[in-house]
C-alpha cells in the first residue's frame, strides 16, 4: 500500500539547489545568494540540508559556517527544486523516491539538467534509500497531501495540455491514486496569480497544515484582479468540508513592470518549525500570527522572500523534503 506522507511529517533533509551565474538569477546573483544564506539559516537551526552547487567549493567559503549543510556539486538549470527534485512515498512501511519527468512547466524553459538530478542523487549516493522512474510528468509544488489519502490540487496546471496531454481527468486521477494511495482527489478550478510561470501550482493557493485544515490565500480588495478568482477558489474550499485558515494576499509588488507573484501560503515545514515567506508588509504580521495560532506546538518564522519572487517563486518552491527513513 502506498502513500504520500504530509510535509509536516519528520524530515531526513531538505533539498536545495544554489543560484549559479549561468541560471536567470544571475542580474542580481549576490542579492539572491543573500537571501539563500538568510533561508539556509532559518533551516539548518532545525533540521539539516543537503545543498546543490555549480562549485562545492566556492560555496564552502560562504557558507561553511553553517551548521548541518552538506554541499553536492552538481549540474542544473534551474534552482527550483520542488519541482524536478525527488518526491518520498512511503511503500510498504518504506520510503521511496519517485523521479517523475520535469518539462519546466509545460517546455516553457531548458530543463533537461534539471529532469537527470533526481537520478543522478540517486545514482552518487547522494541519498538513501532506492528510487523509481514514473513514466509521467510531475511537479511536487503541483500536488499537496494530508497524510492519510487526501491529494489537494489544481486542474489548470494538472490538466494542462502541456503536460500529460493524453490523459483525461479520470485516467490522471486514477494513476495519482495507484502511484500515492490517494483515496480522493481535490480538484480546484479556480485561483491563480499573477507572474506564475507554472500554471497555478497548488503550493502558491492552497495548503493542508493538518490532516483536516487547509491554509488558502483571499483577496479583500474588489478592484485587484485576483478578487474574483480567489473568491471562487474560497467557495470551491468550503465545500469539500476541511477546516480553512484564510491567510492575506500581500499588496501587488512590482519588478520590471510586472507583478511578482508573492503568497504566504508557500511556507515550508522543517522539523519543529514553519519558515514562511515575508514581504516587508503590514500583511506580514497578520499571516505568521494566524499560523502560529494553528500551529501552537511548531516555532513560526519569517524569512524575506522578496527577491525570491523575482524569478516567480518563493521559500517552497526553492526545497525539497526528503522524509525520514
Amino acid at each position: 500500500m502506498n502513500r504520500l506522507p504530509a510535509e509536516w511529517e519528520p524530515h531526513e533533509a531538505l533539498l536545495l539547489a544554489l543560484p549559479h551565474e549561468n541560471t536567470d538569477w544571475n542580474p542580481y546573483l549576490e542579492e539572491i545568494t543573500e537571501a539563500y544564506e538568510e533561508f539556509l539559516q532559518a533551516i539548518t537551526r532545525f533540521e539539516p540540508v543537503v545543498l546543490l552547487c555549480k562549485d562545492a567549493k566556492k560555496a564552502k567559503k560562504r557558507l561553511g559556517h553553517l551548521p548541518n549543510l552538506e554541499l553536492v556539486q552538481a549540474r542544473f538549470n534551474d534552482t527550483w527544486i520542488r519541482d524536478f527534485g525527488p518526491i518520498d512515498v512511503e511503500e510498504s512501511g518504506l520510503m521511496r523516491a519517485y523521479d517523475f519527468t520535469f518539462n519546466a512547466w509545460g517546455d516553457k524553459f531548458g530543463s533537461s539538467l534539471d529532469n537527470a538530478i533526481t537520478e543522478f542523487l540517486h545514482t552518487q549516493r547522494v541519498l538513501s534509500g532506492t528510487c523509481k522512474k514514473i513514466d509521467l510528468i510531475l511537479e511536487g509544488g503541483s500536488i499537496e497531501s494530508n497524510g492519510e489519502g487526501v491529494l489537494l490540487t489544481t486542474t489548470t496546471c494538472l490538466l494542462n495540455p502541456n503536460r500529460n496531454w493524453a490523459l483525461s481527468k479520470e485516467a490522471l486521477g486514477e494513476k495519482l491514486s495507484q502511484l500515492f494511495g490517494v483515496e480522493k482527489i481535490l480538484w480546484l478550478e479556480h485561483g491563480h496569480l499573477e507572474g506564475d510561470d507554472t500554471d497555478a501550482h497548488i503550493d502558491t493557493l492552497a495548503r493542508f497544515i493538518t490532516p483536516d485544515t487547509i491554509a488558502y490565500v483571499t483577496c479583500k480588495d474588489q478592484s485587484d484582479t485576483h478578487f474574483g478568482p480567489l473568491k471562487k477558489m474560497e467557495e470551491e474550499l468550503k465545500r469539500t468540508h476541511f477546516s480553512l485558515l484564510p491567510l492575506p494576499l500581500p499588496t501587488p509588488i512590482l519588478y520590471d513592470d510586472h507583478r511578482l507573484p508573492a503568497t504566504y501560503a508557500n511556507f515550508v515545514f522543517v522539523n519543529g518549525g514553519l519558515i514562511v515567506p515575508t514581504y516587508n508588509q503590514p500583511s506580514d504580521a497578520i499571516a505568521l500570527k494566524a499560523l502560529q495560532q494553528a500551529l501552537p506546538h511548531l516555532e513560526v518564522v519569517g524569512v524575506d522572500a522578496r527577491v525570491f519572487i523575482r524569478q516567480h517563486g518563493s521559500l517552497h518552491c526553492a526545497c525539497m523534503q526528503r522524509f525520514a527513513r
